[in-house]
């Protein structure tokens, strides 16, 4: 159950075309912003917090001319006003998720 504020694990929507869609929208905003090239490839991990809304904290797969490499993007959602905006794009250290 989401604790308003509380950041939730989101079990289960990996694979699902919601996570999906905001996943591939962060990369195309990234993409826009920095003139990148990175090509979305798959969700790793969901989290969300009930917010003004709903902020979703995704790691995903992406990559960067053949290399892959892993990302944590962080998107806020409010459905009711037809608004998405990535709030921050970066890549995730290897050294601290392993």
């Amino acid at each position: 159950m989401a604790v308003a504020g509380g950041i939730s694990e989101s079990k289960g929507v990996e694979n699902s075309l919601e996570i999906d869609n905001l996943a591939r929208f962060a990369v195309d905003e990234h993409n826009k912003k920095q003139n990148a090239l990175l090509e979305f490839g798959k969700v790793l991990n969901t989290k969300q917090q009930v917010v003004q809304g709903i902020m979703y904290y995704i790691t995903l797969e992406a990559s960067d001319g053949g290399e892959k490499k892993t990302y944590e993007a962080k998107i806020w959602v409010k459905p009711w006003e037809n608004f998405k905006e990535l709030q921050t794009f970066k890549p995730v250290d290897a050294a601290t998720s392993a």
